[in-house]
């Protein structure tokens, strides 16, 4: 999608001309089913997001999560809904900032990984799966989503001293929605999922989602979040972030229509004022997944471990003194 970003005039170093009327907002969404399914389910708020403000809102829809990044890196998104290692990103490099985080329907601010098999499947239980390795084949997220390839990383496969690219017969990368499908088709023996999208899911396909099961689930994921360009100028960029922690929370019918929309997407309730810690969590789980998998790597020496080990800590503290700009 060509997006053209328009410049920041600068009449003093502390004054900024604010942007003409009609100027877009560049609304990046992170993809769950396809590119157009993602934009269908924001579509009705970001309608709302147009009327209320009056600038045109275009949307950066993409099929991966590296198309998202490229997008954000390039500056032609103002505005993103993001999660785990392209939120970090965003923040520590491409001149971004946390301003709310999802809050799902029961009130919570998280969602679990899953591991899902088929009903039938004769896999019940972590100890069936790992125990014929190189037997199944696997469907997993990219490497940059937390509940598709992290998580299932950090807290199943790594800490046994294993990779899921090599345990496995055969390894297919897509999203929730397609390798849930792959599942019930059984095309695949396993995936990797997370609660909001096997309710979305089950909402697009009753049928196979009901010849599913979960195996596992992980511990509490912290949600995804809303990111906001930094240089975005005054006033659209307060206005912006007002709206959206604003959103669903209005009194009388305004506020029911606003909950449906935002109930169009996976869990999805409102969005509660975040900033860039709320991200450390992501950063803790990234860097103990890189631990486990240097514990457990081949070495040729005990010392190349050591400083393996020690260059990630080094690393750690870096990430969070750029996460938290200190």
């Amino acid at each position: 999608m060509a997006c053209l970003l328009l410049p920041i005039l600068a009449t003093h170093a502390d004054e900024v001309v604010p942007p003409p009327a009609g100027t877009p907002i560049h609304f990046g969404i992170l993809p769950i089913g396809s590119a157009a399914e993602s934009r269908e389910q924001w579509r009705p708020l970001l309608e709302d997001l147009e009327r209320r403000l009056g600038h045109p809102v275009t949307t950066v829809s993409v099929s991966s999560y590296a198309g998202l990044s490229g997008a954000i890196g390039d500056q032609r998104v103002d505005i993103a809904f993001l999660s785990g290692r392209l939120a970090i990103e965003a923040v520590e490099h491409q001149h971004m900032s946390v301003v709310a985080q999802f809050v799902r329907n029961d009130g919570v601010k998280g969602n679990t990984a899953m591991l899902i098999v088929r009903a039938d499947s004769p896999i019940h239980s972590l100890k069936d799966l790992l125990g014929k390795p190189g037997h199944w084949r696997y469907a997993r997220g990219e490497t940059l989503s937390v509940t598709g390839y992290v998580a299932p990383e950090a807290e199943v496969f790594a800490p046994r001293g294993l990779n899921s690219d090599t345990f496995f017969a055969n390894v297919r990368v897509g999203n929730h929605q397609n390798n849930a499908l792959a599942v019930a088709n059984g095309e695949v023996d396993v995936a990797a999922c997370n609660n909001p999208d096997l309710d979305l899911f089950r909402r697009n396909f009753p049928e196979e989602a009901g010849q599913l099961r979960v195996i596992w689930r992980s511990t509490l994921i912290p949600s995804g979040v809303l990111v906001v360009r930094d240089g975005l100028a005054e006033p659209l960029r307060t206005q912006l972030i007002d709206f959206m922690r604003g959103y669903g929370r209005a009194p009388g019918a305004a506020g029911e229509r606003e909950r449906a929309n935002l109930a169009r997407g996976p869990d999805l309730a409102g969005f509660a004022v975040a900033d860039n810690d709320v991200l450390r969590p992501f950063i803790d789980m990234e860097f103990r997944l890189m631990r486990e998998q240097a514990e457990h790597g081949r070495w040729v020496t005990d010392q190349a471990k050591v400083t393996r080990l020690k260059q990630i800590d080094v690393d750690y503290q870096h990430a969070l003194k750029q996460l938290l700009h200190e």
